[in-house]
């Protein structure tokens, strides 16, 4: 099992996976997406994103404070069923972070209703007055739509700890799994064999 950046031709499968799963599309764009896959069978197991918001986006309040930085928001976090327990996500949540390092970030938010799962990699809970302005704009989105029980989260990137336990468990893919090959599909495409139209206009 591995975590890598998703590529194009899964849009279609990010897409699906995400309203079988009600998580958040907002500003979908399939790059900022990693994807858990299985390197043995091809199958894909999870996703996850990074979502980056610009201050200078959410009005003034930001910019008096002199906080005109930009805000990175860990999101849509979803692991398929029969890959539960087994270290899928919190491996995506590990490679979410490190890849908000690399870009600059010191800090990284969530918004989540699932604050104990975060919890046991370091995520701690704040007020919501200590959000910057575009995630409280978010947090409200996500109470009135995907997540009423949304609560801010954040850790410092170098304080993320991944539990051993989910470490091992990870590297220990089921060996009785049905082959699923990670070969292009039309499906992968956005294209529906049965009437040969796009499933989805992504604007492309």
């Amino acid at each position: 099992m591995y975590v890598r950046d998703a590529k194009n031709r899964e849009e279609v499968w990010l897409l699906d996976a995400i309203e079988a799963m009600e998580l958040d599309e907002t500003a979908f764009r399939s790059r900022d997406y990693v994807v858990a896959v299985d390197e043995t069978s091809g199958e894909k197991a999870g996703f996850g994103r990074i979502r980056v918001h610009k201050r200078d986006d959410a009005g003034s309040a930001d910019a008096d404070s002199g906080r005109t930085d930009d805000v990175c928001e860990l999101t849509s976090i979803g692991v398929l069923e029969s890959w539960r327990g087994q270290g899928v996500g919190a491996h995506v949540v590990e490679r979410l972070v490190e890849y908000a390092g690399d870009q600059g970030f010191e800090t990284v938010y969530a918004l989540t209703g699932e604050g104990s799962y975060l919890a046991q990699f370091g995520f701690r809970r704040i007020e919501e007055s200590a959000l910057p302005v575009p995630l409280q704009n978010r947090l409200e989105d996500k109470r009135d739509g995907v997540d009423p029980d949304a609560v801010p989260l954040e850790i410092d990137v170098d304080e993320f700890q991944l539990p051993e336990r989910l470490r091992e468990a990870f590297k220990r893919a089921p060996d009785d799994r049905d082959e699923d090959s990670d070969d292009d599909s039309p499906e992968d495409f956005g294209i529906d064999p049965e009437s040969a139209t796009y499933k989805y206009d992504t604007g492309r």
